[in-house]
């Protein structure tokens, strides 16, 4: 297990292997990851506690704000846009294929 500290939070890296990956993702009240995408990692989250507002980029490449709650599950395929902002203290359930450095960044409020 590995914890990773960030500007909005902190991801605890439960697994990762060459098949797939589990991170618990913990974003504090008010902040927000970057508008992002990934070429090649694939991500389901889970909301396990909390409310997010999820800038989501739909099938038809459009963006629209989706609002989630403890049990809500989101899909974000390779290329889509996406960005959490946590309008309650967050916990997140990620699985994803196992390219955890796979992220570009097309926004980001810590200029990272």
């Amino acid at each position: 297990m590995k914890i990773v500290e960030k500007p909005w939070g902190r991801e605890i890296w439960v697994a990762q292997t060459d098949r797939y990956a589990l991170k618990i993702i913990e974003f504090k009240k008010g902040s927000r990851s970057s508008l992002q995408f990934h070429n090649k990692k694939h991500e389901h989250i889970y909301v396990d506690s909390g409310v997010v507002e999820m800038e989501w980029e739909n099938d038809e490449g459009c963006m629209e704000t989706l609002v989630l709650k403890s049990g809500d599950v989101v899909e974000n395929k390779p290329g889509r846009k996406h960005r959490v902002t946590a309008v309650e203290d967050v916990r997140l359930i990620e699985v994803s294929t196992p390219e955890l450095d796979d992220v570009v960044r097309v926004e980001d409020d810590y200029n990272r």
